[in-house]
């Protein structure tokens, strides 16, 4: 449950909480179950800070340090995070849905479970973070770093990935259907028993990537680099390969 004192004195803005966590540096704010709906903590200083369960919809995170902060089950649906700072924070279990997350920086988070459907992602950088399970449907994802991101399991049905950079990122059984990777840097990334059915991989750099068991049917590889990639029990059923020929 949120402490009383510290709750009251965030909602009475950033510039008044930054002083106050600045004369109270030992102290580690608990805003748990706390409600901010709609807030405007633009720049607030979050580091730490526990949210667990807080209602933060459609709040104003802009540029907010939320490093190492606990958002775990939090509710951040519409919340507008743009360029805020979420190294190692926790946000399993999450409410991200329709969130605006662009150029924000989730270096090694935690998104076990969450949901991020139709989040927009462009530009982040989810280096190292991890997302096993995580619900991506239709999100944004252009440009993003995803480097030795772990997506296991995560669904990413209809996302948007167009100039992500996935080097040795672990796709292991990942829902890709209709998933636009057109010209993604794959390089040695783990594929292996993903549902690529349908994906658009039109000049994406797939050489030492693990592709095996994947399902590939009806997906588009024209122009795709796949030297020295793992093809092995691979289903390729209609799927346009890199030279433009159907495979049957």
């Amino acid at each position: 449950m949120a402490n009383a004192e510290h709750l009251a004195l965030l909602k009475e803005g950033a510039v008044k909480w930054i002083k106050w966590r600045t004369l109270n540096e030992n102290i580690q704010p608990d805003l748990s179950e706390g409600n901010l709906q709609s807030a405007n903590l633009r720049g607030a200083n979050l580091a730490e800070v526990n949210l667990t369960k807080a209602d933060l919809r459609k709040a104003l995170l802009i540029t907010a340090n939320l490093s190492l902060a606990n958002l775990s089950l939090a509710n951040l649906s519409l919340a507008n995070l743009s360029q805020a700072i979420l190294i190692q924070a926790n946000l399993s279990g999450t409410n991200l849905v329709k969130a605006d997350l662009t150029e924000a920086d989730l270096t090694a988070a935690n998104f076990i479970g969450a949901d991020l459907r139709e989040a927009n992602l462009e530009r982040v950088d989810l280096a190292d973070a991890n997302l096993v399970g995580t619900n991506l449907t239709g999100a944004n994802l252009k440009h993003a770093n995803l480097s030795n991101t772990n997506l296991s399991n995560a669904n990413l049905h209809e996302a948007e990935l167009i100039g992500a950079y996935l080097y040795k990122a672990n796709l292991y059984k990942a829902n890709l259907r209709e998933t636009r990777l057109n010209g993604v840097y794959l390089f040695k990334a783990n594929l292996s028993g993903a549902d690529l059915e349908g994906a658009n991989l039109r000049w994406a750099n797939l050489s030492g990537a693990n592709l095996s068991g994947a399902n590939l049917s009806g997906a588009n590889l024209r122009g795709a680099n796949l030297r020295g990639a793992n093809l092995k029990e691979v289903i390729l059923q209609k799927t346009i390969m890199p030279d433009g020929t159907v495979h049957e």
